[in-house]
C-alpha cells in the first residue's frame, strides 16, 4: 500500500505545532534522535524533516506529497504549488519596516533607497505594483540589522509579535501578506495517495473545528428558549432538556471561539443563567 509522504520543518517555527497537529489528527511519531524519515504505524503516511526553504522545491519535483509549511514561503519561492488547507498557527505576516526616528509611514520613503530582505521576490513584486523603485539587498539572516550598520535604509521581513523589529530601533509600517501554516500539496498526487490525504484532511478538519469551537451549557426559563436559540449560531438545532424545577429547561450548542464573548453577552440579556463552557476535542460533522 502506497504511504503519504509529509514534509514538515526538522527545525524552527512551524516543527512543535506541526508535530502536535499530527498528533491531534492520531498520528503519532515515535521520531529517533536525528532521524531525518520516519514512518507512522497507524496511518499510511511517512515523514520527512526538511530545511525549511527547500521544501517547496520537494512538493514541485513530487519528493514529497504534502507538507505543512509557511504561507509566506510559498508566496516567495513561487512555484506550482497548491494550498489545501490553512492550520491557523504560526501566524505572522511579510511587512517593511523603517527607523524608529522615520516619521513617515509613505511606501514612497523608499524610492531610490535600499530595502534588506530575505523575501526579494515578494518585495520586488510588491514594490512593482506600487510603482516604487528600491535598490533590494538580498540577506540570508539577521536582517533587522541592516540598518543600524548602514547597509539599508529600511527592511522587509517577517513579523510575529514586533519585538524584534523594537530591540533594533524599527518600527513596521507597510505589510505586504499575512501568513499562517498551511497544508500544501504536490501538483503529481496519485489517485491512491489522494484518497490517503482525503482521509487525513478530515481529521484536521475535524480537530480545527473543535480548536474554533467551544461546547455551552446554559439554563434557560422556558418562556425564553426561542429568544436564546436565536442568538446560538449552531449547526443545525441545540438540544433543550427539561430540568427538575418546573418551567426551566437545559439548552446545549456550540459557539464560535472567535465570537464567544459576544455570543455570551446576548445569551445573558436574553435570559440564560448558569453558562458552562467546555472545550471540545474533535468535531467531525
Amino acid at each position: 500500500m502506497s504511504k503519504l509522504k509529509i514534509a514538515i520543518q526538522k527545525s524552527g517555527r512551524l516543527y512543535e505545532d506541526s508535530l502536535q497537529l499530527l498528533k491531534d489528527c492520531g498520528i503519532f511519531v515515535n521520531n529517533g534522535k536525528d532521524q531525518l524519515k520516519v514512518s507512522v504505524d497507524n496511518f499510511p503516511m511517512e515523514i520527512m524533516y526538511l530545511r525549511n526553504s527547500d521544501i517547496p522545491q520537494y512538493l514541485e519535483d513530487g519528493v514529497v506529497d504534502i507538507a505543512i509549511v509557511g504561507e509566506n514561503l510559498l508566496v516567495e519561492k513561487q512555484k506550482n504549488i497548491q494550498i489545501i488547507e490553512k492550520l491557523g498557527f504560526s501566524k505572522c505576516r511579510v511587512s517593511i519596516a523603517v527607523p524608529k526616528e522615520v516619521e513617515t509611514d509613505d511606501l514612497t520613503y523608499f524610492q531610490g533607497k535600499k530595502i534588506a530582505t530575505s523575501y526579494p521576490n515578494t518585495l520586488r513584486n510588491f514594490l512593482e505594483k506600487k510603482g516604487v523603485v528600491s535598490d533590494i539587498h538580498v540577506i540570508s539572516g539577521s536582517v533587522e540589522i541592516a540598518p543600524n550598520i548602514g547597509l539599508a535604509d529600511g527592511i522587509c521581513d517577517i513579523v510575529s509579535s514586533g519585538s524584534t523589529l523594537f530591540k533594533n530601533g524599527l518600527r513596521e509600517t507597510v505589510t505586504l501578506l499575512k501568513s499562517e501554516a498551511v497544508l500544501a500539496q504536490t501538483p503529481q498526487l496519485s489517485l491512491e495517495k489522494t484518497a490517503i490525504l482525503e482521509k487525513f484532511l478530515f481529521r484536521i478538519k475535524a480537530v480545527l473545528k473543535a480548536k474554533n469551537s467551544k461546547y455551552i451549557l446554559m439554563n434557560v426559563p422556558n418562556d425564553k428558549i426561542q429568544k436564546v436559540a436565536g442568538v446560538l449560531p449552531v449547526l443545525k438545532s441545540p438540544t433543550v432538556i427539561p430540568l427538575a424545577e418546573e418551567g426551566w429547561s437545559s439548552i446545549h450548542s456550540v459557539i464560535d471561539q472567535e465570537r464567544f464573548w459576544e455570543v455570551i453577552d446576548e445569551l445573558k440579556e436574553n435570559g440564560a443563567q448558569d453558562i458552562l463552557i467546555i472545550p471540545i476535542d474533535k468535531m467531525v460533522i
